[in-house]
């Protein structure tokens, strides 16, 4: 089985939460599959949002399934993520700035005050497993250096950095027990505690992720996703190995 790998980093990105408050819009804490499945959308050309041409179900008719053209098109990829920033936590700090194209407050004189939670020097190994013909269209065109939009990091005032583009083998394996180098669903297995012989300095890193879009109302589907150094005890889902590491796709 072949992947294609490559690094993913830029200066800082803006991966918006749905939730606001009054006064700052927040970030997740790592990139997620929806964000890079329009990342990848972006490099071949799809449609996204704004381009798509939204019609709700007439009367009595049953809903249907809808998405943007670069969901439609990529949502069956698969992915695996490994964080480059130390134990996967990546700094985050609230940026201040002004939104004053006229129309983008209805106070005098038209400015907003934005604020907005930013992280700070993001980098990631990703892996995309190559199975299908999507998959090897990306490849082709990350491998190229090619892409139709210029890709970003949740925003377009965060440019993203594509380096070290290459494939690679990777080895399906078996086994119950192993330290997993990417994130993963937290689903796929159990966490085991080291015991007070264990001298490593041992991490978990724990958050809440968009996985999918919800074909009704587009709206985020999420996972708990985990990071850490310790064994996991393997319940579910297929395992890769690649040198030594050992990566799970979802």
């Amino acid at each position: 089985m072949e992947a294609l790998q490559f690094t993913l980093s830029g200066k800082d990105a803006f991966f918006k939460k749905p939730e606001v408050n009054t006064y700052h819009y927040y970030t997740f804490g790592q990139i997620h599959k929806v964000v890079l499945l329009g990342m990848f959308g972006a490099i071949l050309g799809y449609g996204g949002y704004a381009q798509k041409k939204w019609e709700s179900p007439k009367k009595g008719e049953p809903a249907v399934e809808d998405y943007p053209e670069f969901y439609e098109r990529l949502k069956d990829i698969k992915i695996s993520i490994i964080p480059q920033n130390e134990r996967g936590y990546i700094p985050k700090k609230i940026q201040i700035f002004n939104n004053s194209v006229g129309y983008a407050s209805g106070e005098q004189g038209g400015n907003l005050i934005v604020k907005e939670q930013w992280l700070e020097n993001p980098k990631w190994e990703i892996y995309l497993l190559l199975d299908g013909t999507e998959a090897e269209k990306i490849a082709d065109y990350l491998l190229q250096n090619r892409c139709v939009y210029f890709p970003y990091l949740g925003k377009n005032d965060h440019p993203a950095d594509i380096t070290n583009a290459k494939k690679v083998s990777i080895e399906e394996i078996s086994t119950e027990m192993t330290v997993l180098s990417c994130m993963y669903p937290k689903g796929t297995g159990n966490v085991v505690f080291p015991d007070d012989e264990d001298e490593r300095e041992v991490f978990k890193y724990e958050e809440k992720l968009p996985v999918r879009l919800n074909g009704y109302t587009n709206l985020y589907e999420y996972d708990t996703f985990c990071f850490t150094n310790m064994d996991v005890h393997i319940k579910t889902g297929t395992l890769y190995r690649l040198e030594n590491k050992i990566l799970t796709f979802y």
